[in-house]
This record gives C-alpha cells, sequence and structure tokens, in this order.
C-alpha cells in the first residue's frame, strides 16, 4: 500500500489539519482586509476607490466561476500537488499584489493569480481533510476548517485596519507570502490521494464560467445597477437594468450546462460534473445549508460593522473587537459540537444553529436604538457565532460523507461555488433592502420635518432619487457644511438620516433573520446519522425525513 492509499490514523492529523485550516484562512482573509483599505490603497495607487472595488468584484468572480473546473482540475493533478500549485500560485499573486505600483498589476497579482490559486486551493483541502483525518473526526475537522475562514472574514478588517493604520496594507499581502511559505514547508506531512486519469471536460468548463460569471457578476453590480429598474445614473438596456439580463442570460447558459452534462454522461464520456451527486439527497441538502449559511453570514457582516464604523464610528481595529466574540463562540461550537457529540444528530445540530442566528439577529435588531452602544451587539454576536459554527460542525462531513472519497475533490468545487454564490447573494440582498429602507426612510423623514425648508427638502429628495449613501454625522455636517446649509437646517437633517440608518439597518437584518427562517425548510435534507457512525440496517441513502 503506498503513502496515497493509506487509511487516515489519528497521528499526525492534528499538524496536517492546521495546515488546511491556515490555508481556509489565508483564503478568505484577502477581502475582509481589502474591504477596510480601500481608501489607503487607492491612494497609494493612484487610482479611485472605484478601481480597488473592481478588483475585489474580479477576484469574487475568478472564484466562483472557476470553483468547479478547479476542484476537478485538483482531481486530475492529484489533491496534494494541486494544493501546493494553487499555494505557489497564490504566494506569486500575494507578492505582486504587494509590490504593485499601479492598479493594473493589482488587478494581475490579486484579482487574477490569487483568484486562480484559491480555486486549487479550496476544492483540494475539502478533499484532503477526508485523506489525512479519520472519519470519526471529520465533522470536527471540517468545523475547524470552517470556522478558520469565518474568523478571517470576523478579523480580517481588525488586521487590515491595523497594519494599513500602523504601517502599510502592503504587509497583509507580504504576510501573506510568508504563510505561504509555512505552509508549503510543512506540506509533506500531508497524506495525498492519487490523481484520476479523466479528461477535462473543456466546452463544460466554458459554459460554468460563462453562466456563473454572468450571474455572480449581475448580483455584484445589482447595488449600483438596480436590480430591475435601472437607477439614474447606472446602464440600461431595453430599458432594464443590464443585472436582469445577465441574470436572465447566466441562468440560460447554466442550463446549457445542464444539458451537455447529461449528454456527455449519456454517451460514456467525461463530464465537468456528474449530474448523479447532484440527485443525492444528502449532498444537495448539504450543499444548500453552506448556500443558506453564507446568504446569511454574508448579510450580516455586510450590516454589523456598518453600524458599528458608520453609525457609531468605530475604527476598523475597535469594530474588530467588537465582531471577536463571535468568532470564538464560532470557534468553540464548530470544534467543541463534535468533541463532545461525536454522534449528535447532524439535522438537529443544523436546525439548533440556524435558530440560534435567529435569535441573535432578532436581539440585536431589538437592541439598536438612538441611544445603543457598541456593546449592544455582544450577545448577539454570540448567539450568532454559535449557530455558524454549529452549521460549519456538520456541513462539511455531511457533503463529503455523500459520496466517495475519491470524488471529494469535485464535491469540495460544489461546496466551495455554493459558498461564493451565497456570500454574493447575501451581501448583495442584504445591500439592496438597506438601501432602498434607508433612502425611503429619509425622504419620509425629511418631507415630515418642517425644520427642513421646501428649497432643501426638494434637493434632497432628487438626490435620494439618483441614490443614497450609507454615511456617519461627522461625514453628513462636513458636507453640509461645505454646501453653506444653516446650523438647525443641518441638525434636522442629521437627525433624519440618523433615524434613516436605523431603520434601514434594522430592515437589513430582518430580512436576515428571515433567510434564515427560510433555511430550516431545507434541513430535512440532512441526514439524522452522525457521519462516521455504523448505518442501521433500514437506513436509506437518501438522508431525508422519513
Amino acid at each position: 500500500m503506498n503513502h496515497a492509499e493509506r487509511l487516515p490514523t489519528e497521528r499526525g492529523s492534528t499538524l496536517v489539519l492546521a495546515v488546511l485550516a491556515a490555508g481556509q484562512f489565508l483564503m478568505t482573509l484577502d477581502s475582509s482586509v481589502m474591504n477596510v483599505s480601500m481608501a489607503s490603497v487607492a491612494a497609494d495607487l493612484d487610482t479611485p476607490v472605484t478601481g480597488i472595488q473592481t478588483a475585489i468584484t474580479l477576484y469574487t468572480l475568478v472564484m466562483a466561476t472557476l470553483m468547479i473546473t478547479g476542484g476537478k482540475v485538483g482531481s486530475m493533478l492529484g489533491r496534494k500537488r494541486a494544493f501546493a500549485v494553487g499555494l505557489v500560485v497564490y504566494g506569486a499573486g500575494s507578492l505582486t499584489t504587494a509590490l504593485a505600483p499601479n492598479l493594473a498589476v493589482l488587478l494581475l497579482g490579486w484579482s487574477l493569480l490569487e483568484g486562480l490559486g484559491a480555486v486549487l486551493i479550496m476544492p483540494a483541502i475539502v478533499a484532503l481533510v477526508a485523506a489525512n483525518v479519520p472519519p470519526a473526526r471529520r465533522a470536527a475537522a471540517y468545523g475547524l476548517v470552517a470556522a478558520a475562514g469565518a474568523c478571517a472574514v470576523a478579523v480580517g478588517p481588525m488586521i487590515g485596519g491595523a497594519v494599513t493604520t500602523f504601517a502599510s496594507w502592503r504587509y497583509v499581502f507580504l504576510g501573506e507570502v510568508v504563510l505561504v511559505l509555512a505552509i508549503l514547508l510543512v506540506l509533506r506531512r500531508v497524506a495525498d490521494v492519487a490523481p484520476v486519469a479523466v479528461r477535462l471536460d473543456l466546452v463544460g468548463s466554458a459554459l460554468s464560467v460563462l453562466g456563473l460569471g454572468a450571474v455572480v457578476y449581475g448580483v455584484l453590480r445589482s447595488s449600483d445597477w438596480g436590480w430591475v429598474r435601472p437607477r439614474p445614473v447606472g446602464p440600461q438596456l431595453l430599458g432594464l437594468s443590464p443585472v436582469i439580463w445577465l441574470l436572465l442570460s447566466g441562468l440560460v447558459v447554466l442550463y446549457g450546462l445542464l444539458r451537455w452534462e447529461v449528454r456527455l454522461a449519456r454517451i460514456g464520456r467525461e463530464p465537468l460534473i456528474d449530474i448523479a451527486l447532484l440527485r443525492h439527497r444528502q449532498l444537495v441538502g448539504g450543499l444548500a445549508m453552506f448556500f443558506a449559511q453564507f446568504l446569511v453570514q454574508a448579510g450580516v457582516f455586510f450590516a454589523v460593522p456598518l453600524y458599528l464604523s458608520v453609525a457609531l464610528e468605530l475604527t476598523a481595529v475597535e469594530t474588530g473587537l467588537r465582531v471577536l466574540p463571535l468568532s470564538a463562540a464560532l470557534v468553540l461550537a464548530a470544534v467543541g459540537i463534535p468533541k463532545i457529540r461525536p454522534r449528535a444528530d447532524p439535522r438537529r445540530v443544523v436546525r439548533l444553529g440556524l435558530i440560534s442566528m435567529v435569535v441573535g439577529i432578532t436581539i440585536l435588531v431589538a437592541g439598536l436604538d438612538p441611544g445603543a452602544g457598541a456593546e449592544v451587539v455582544l450577545i448577539p454576536m454570540v448567539f450568532l457565532g454559535f449557530g455558524l459554527g454549529a452549521l460549519s460542525s456538520q456541513l462539511g462531513a455531511v457533503t463529503v460523507a455523500a459520496v466517495p472519497d475519491v470524488r471529494s475533490a469535485e464535491v469540495g468545487g460544489l461546496q466551495n461555488t455554493a459558498t461564493n454564490l451565497g456570500a454574493s447573494f447575501g451581501t448583495a440582498l442584504i445591500g439592496s433592502v438597506l438601501i432602498a429602507a434607508l433612502i425611503g426612510a429619509a425622504r419620509t423623514g425629511i418631507d415630515d420635518n418642517p425644520a427642513v425648508p421646501a428649497p432643501v427638502q426638494e434637493q434632497i429628495t432628487t438626490q435620494l432619487a439618483d441614490g443614497a449613501s450609507f454615511v456617519s454625522t461627522t461625514q453628513l455636517r462636513e458636507a453640509l457644511a461645505a454646501a453653506g446649509v444653516p446650523q438647525a437646517t443641518a441638525d434636522a437633517i442629521v437627525s433624519v438620516n440618523a433615524d434613516a440608518r436605523l431603520i434601514a439597518l434594522r430592515a437589513a437584518l430582518s430580512l436576515a433573520a428571515l433567510l434564515a427562517v427560510g433555511a430550516l425548510f431545507g434541513t430535512g435534507l440532512i441526514p439524522k446519522r452522525a457521519v462516521g457512525s455504523p448505518a442501521p440496517p433500514e437506513c436509506t441513502q437518501s438522508g431525508g425525513e422519513k
């Protein structure tokens, strides 16, 4: 028996798991760091902030569109080799980004090279956990890896804010190069899975890139262009926003991909996606829950930092500190649940996790009032962290256990596609509701406020029709002072803006809670038997409700 065929044992799996968790942390850190460093990066590269936003969009786009193909390539190369190649590409991208003299080089290093590295690394992580961790420990292992990614989202703003404030954003990417080198040095301890001799479905890959690319890009631009009705300052096509056309065309292409894959399977050729996998209830249930988790998680991570950094005007470091309880609770739940209750019912754990998320969001919504401070997020963050950790403790093991280990890289590609789609939709949906509620509340507050003269009301109403931004009291006062607005009128407008911000945040977070409740209806596809537990004679493969 060769090294790649050995069964995973307890010995050495802790170090291997630390390596894979570090890889997951690395993959997720970039976006959260860049979000708080955009202004500094733009100034350093002498480019508009919109240029940095484009880089963020393209990075997300590369990952979302190529993740399925990356999983397939990983199967062909071998999981460890794909992981290593991905790390080298990612490290080269990080170094290029750290040394970037202009936006074009930043796009090459961060958006393209790091994105390409990520599509090899992330599916390989899923497969390598299965190859290196005994079945009894896989739920905890996948939970720890998922927790590492979620923690990167939570602490990224604090790291980015601190490094950017006291040094330079470039040191974040140099630090990533160091982490890549450290992972490569211990990679030899990771057991591999032998590559599979298959041909890459180039037509299917092209269709998946075009279809997923159109859908994800449409979702990412929805806040600027509008979903259906075009924004006054945005583009339009046949009287509608380009977003709806991108979504429609993307879905049509994805349907074409489905038909193409079915045809390949029928004639005995190797498809990009084995459609038979998507007929497995347990796998579909796991993917659906991954989508729902990242849908809600992205929405919460969008709204809560806005409250802390804009409404309360905390620094990036202070904002990160307030979110740390979520990270702590997430790690404790993701690792602790499988350790304390290794035979826990996955379906029940997922349901409890979703309910905990709903409770946390509800407490937060109830606590948002004009007199609230940063302390209002403490208890909600704990509930949210526990809920996310509960889901993380089960879903990775559930999806991989649905198929033989040899298919784990393909499952990794599907899993990471679901998470990227969920995160994109979550940010876009929550952002759209937040801005719509902000505009509606501000318009009503201005119209009903006698302290705001009619000409000023008319001017503000016109500006709101063109869109609105979530701005702090300090930013608004500076803008009003620069416009020569009288103090009494400025005070009234500032008051309206403060009230509108809270209304918008409540609306956005309420939608996040509603999405979490909706996800409960899909939990029947999650199995009741823990991964690694012996199957009772009457147990069926479906894993559905009995």
